[in-house]
């Protein structure tokens, strides 16, 4: 029996593994591909995380795993199927048929964006985070996928930065909240495209032009990058069998950290919250240690 299982190392995952460390728990972390670093890999430079400077998400995420593993984390190879509540403790169960007992469980398992499944996806320029990589198209075109909140909103802030964005709607209308709608189609440099679907993306490794399909017609409009804000789909399946509060697949807790399960917390990106980054995902991490220490004195 240990005193914590951290699942996930991401920024969360390894923001806790870096507190508990330091705090004397009896700890690991459980990561489904034994290296982690979650979202904030795929970042081609970071430079909204303090301290950090200008750097690649991966050194990024590679700066999080040697702190924690200096201060003795361990970080376990291993993939999560449930996690059940056995009252006092809590039981997870991995994928090898192993499994592991632990008083407290931090969920840090994060969210994946959601993709398009088209060619060129996996080319630079290709972004799902606008506040991350939005400056380094300054003065150039881009385009924004999607019609809800997020697609509004990175089309708004887009705008002020970039020469000319063009917002690509599958469909005839917004979902966005009809104040963000106003504000992004009032900006002079924002071209909204209703109707259209994103069919390709082409370049010579980095993003140069789109396929555009529209009822009648289909096209190519050069862009210099692609934004995708379709969704993102939160790692919470595995979570659906306990008595946990679950909106829209992700998980209900305060800005403690704390569930309506006690015992288990949550953390990052998995959580719901205004602003998914990995500060944020960060704090997290440490405000969930907090909880948990404190839950623990409160149940020896």
């Amino acid at each position: 029996m240990i005193d914590l299982a951290i699942i996930g190392a991401g920024p969360a995952g390894l923001s806790a593994a870096i507190y508990a460390a330091r705090a004397g728990l009896d700890f690991v972390v459980l990561e489904k591909d034994g290296y982690g670093g979650g979202q904030i890999t795929s970042a081609h430079q970071v430079e909204n995380y303090p301290g950090a400077g200008a750097l690649s998400g991966e050194a990024l995420a590679d700066a999080f795993r040697a702190q924690a593993e200096a201060l003795g984390a361990e970080i376990r190879l291993g993939t999560v199927l449930s996690v059940r509540d056995r009252g006092e403790y809590k039981e997870i169960q991995l994928e090898d048929e192993a499994s592991l007992c632990a008083r407290a469980v931090i969920v840090a398992t994060g969210a994946v964006p959601k993709t398009l499944g088209i060619p060129g996806e996996e080319l630079a320029g290709v972004s799902y985070c606008a506040t991350c990589d939005g400056a380094f198209f300054k003065g150039k075109d881009v385009l924004v996928v999607g019609g809800g909140d997020t697609a509004a909103e990175d089309g708004i802030y887009l705008a002020g930065i970039c020469r000319h964005v063009t917002v690509v709607l599958r469909g005839d209308s917004f979902r966005a909240a009809k104040r963000r709608v106003d504000a992004l189609t009032a900006l002079e440099n924002v071209t909204v495209l209703k109707n259209t679907r994103l069919a390709a993306i082409s370049g010579d490794g980095r993003v140069r032009a789109v396929t555009l399909e529209q009822p009648d017609e289909s096209g190519e409009l050069p862009v210099d990058g692609v934004f995708l804000a379709v969704g993102t789909s939160p790692a919470s399946d595995w979570l659906q069998s306990l008595p946990v509060e679950i909106r829209d697949g992700y998980v209900l807790a305060d800005e403690r950290c704390r569930t309506s399960l006690p015992g288990l917390f949550a953390a990052g990106d998995i959580r719901t919250k205004p602003l998914r980054q990995a500060v944020t995902a960060a704090a997290d991490g440490a405000n969930a240690v907090y909880s948990v220490i404190a839950w623990l004195k409160e149940n020896t």
